[in-house]
């Protein structure tokens, strides 16, 4: 036996061989390895902000880009009601504009109503006198076209404006003409001054109205469109004529 022994190779002469551990204790160290792991894995997790909490930086950030959104479409909205303020009134310049044009008015400030549309001495009176003081200025009762501005016989210096419509409204007796042919005027505009010239029998503005080339009466022509003559009532536009 102990020649047995002593034939055995050097390299294991000295040495305990150390016994396999049991298949229980690797369980153990395995299991040992998982819980310092998850271990580990929590305490690591307790360096992550956690999620419910924001960074000051990335609100700010985000608040910057919300505030540039909010501008972007309050300006998209201010340029909405720009847009439609700006239409708004471009149709009342658009109302403003028609009334002035189609507005009729009084021809003079001061006068006294003498005679009236009819015949005359035998003779058709194709208008209406409105005595006032030489020189006092009158105005042109509508809108249109001078045809007429000079001196026609029995009317003396006299002034012809024609509407869109193709009416006639005649000033005659003129002292001074202040408009010649061709100029277009506004109702209200000063157009000549009172005077005595013509066939005259005192100073005073003759208002004379064709319709469709013949001579009608004033007063009812007036009256239809707001204008009355010998109450001295004008038009419901008259200031926004004056206004313009």
């Amino acid at each position: 036996m102990r020649q047995r022994l002593s034939s055995e190779p050097d390299r294991y002469r000295g040495r305990r061989r150390v016994p396999t551990p049991p298949r229980s204790r690797y369980a153990v160290a395995v299991t040992a390895a998982f819980a310092g792991a998850g271990v580990v894995a929590i305490g690591a997790a307790s360096n992550f902000p956690d999620q419910k909490n924001v960074d000051p930086q990335a609100l700010q950030a985000h608040g910057a880009v919300q505030s540039v959104d909010d501008a972007i479409a309050d300006r998209a909205d201010d340029s909405a009601a720009s847009r439609s303020n700006n239409r708004g009134a471009d149709k009342q310049q658009v109302s403003a504009d028609q009334a002035t044009k189609d507005v009729w008015l009084l021809p003079m400030d001061d006068y006294q109503f003498t005679s009236a549309y009819g015949v005359r001495w035998g003779k058709l009176h194709g208008g209406i006198d409105l005595a006032g003081p030489e020189g006092a200025p009158y105005k042109a009762i509508h809108a249109g076209k001078v045809t007429k501005a000079g001196y026609y016989g029995g009317y003396g210096y006299q002034i012809t404006i024609e509407d869109a419509e193709g009416n006639e409204v005649i000033y005659a007796h003129s002292r001074r003409l202040l408009v010649k042919a061709g100029d277009k005027v506004k109702a209200g505009q000063v157009i000549g001054l009172v005077g005595n010239t013509g066939a005259s029998y005192g100073t005073h503005l003759h208002l004379e109205i064709h319709v469709n080339g013949t001579p009608t009466d004033p007063i009812p022509f007036l009256r239809d469109r707001g204008v009355d003559i010998k109450l001295r009532v004008e038009s419901v536009f008259a200031g926004v004529a004056a206004a313009s």
